[in-house]
């Protein structure tokens, strides 16, 4: 690395978990493509189970499993790359960043195109494990709203959810005043808490590339309009709030 480059990482804005990417930011992609591999992966295969009614999964378990599944994945995932790419793992997360100045617009492309690329792998490896039934039948877990729940309303309530998520993710993952240790914890916590709301309604995606890799794959594209600009709203929204109004960093008050 030359001079130049250190002194542009060393001065970059600390992201998300303390994650500096700097002019570095080959590594920050490929650790967003596994992240939302991991992501994807974990929680549609549970989805999957639960609609087969396979074991863990099935009918007793599944309106916990699903939610959780994907909380927990998240957890992970924050835990394990957060330092190198902020762990975003959701173009929600990036663009509503993005738009308050915490993150590079120069990198949203790469970022985007890496979680969407991850969400891909991700559904191919659920149709790996469940065969053809998971394709065919579970649809990879791909999103579509319930039924009588029309695109106005999956527009509003994935906006909500992703709203509800990425506040907490801009509260816990950017602000000094929140010991590091909680923030997985809380942002995996909200993952869960949206998809409890959101599932019945819309199938809770919160994340457009959570809804792209699985649709991409299985073939499946309901109301796809509102499922990639609900959650891109909502987290501009959230992100735009918290740092506008809620956000103190290093300032003296």
């Amino acid at each position: 690395m030359t001079d130049i480059d250190t002194r542009t990482e060393s001065s970059a804005p600390p992201g998300l978990y303390g994650s500096r990417i700097g002019v570095r930011s080959t590594a920050a992609t490929v650790a967003e493509l596994i992240g939302t591999f991991v992501l994807i992966y974990g929680g549609t295969a549970v989805a999957v189970a639960a609609t087969l009614d396979r074991p863990v999964a099935g009918p007793v378990y599944d309106s916990l499993a699903i939610p959780l599944a994907f909380g927990l994945a998240l957890l992970v995932v924050v835990a394990s790359i957060g330092h190198v790419s902020g762990g975003h793992v959701n173009p929600a997360v990036t663009i509503g960043l993005a738009a308050t100045g915490a993150f590079p617009w120069r990198l949203v492309p790469a970022y985007v195109i890496a979680q969407i690329v991850g969400a891909i792998l991700g559904a191919l490896a659920t149709w790996l494990t469940f065969g053809n039934p998971g394709r065919d039948e579970a649809a990879l877990a791909a999103t579509a709203p319930a039924s009588g729940v029309g695109g106005a309303t999956t527009f509003l309530v994935e906006l909500l959810v992703t709203f509800l998520l990425v506040f907490v993710v801009v509260s816990v993952a950017t602000d000094d005043r929140v010991h590091p240790s909680l923030a997985p914890v809380a942002v995996g916590a909200a993952l869960a808490v949206a998809v409890f709301i959101a599932g019945p309604v819309t199938g809770g995606s919160v994340n457009p590339a959570r809804t792209l890799g699985p649709a991409i794959v299985a073939g499946e594209f309901s109301t796809l309009w509102a499922y990639l600009l609900g959650p891109v709203v909502g987290g501009a929204l959230a992100a735009l709030l918290y740092h506008r109004f809620l956000a103190k960093g290093d300032k003296p008050a």
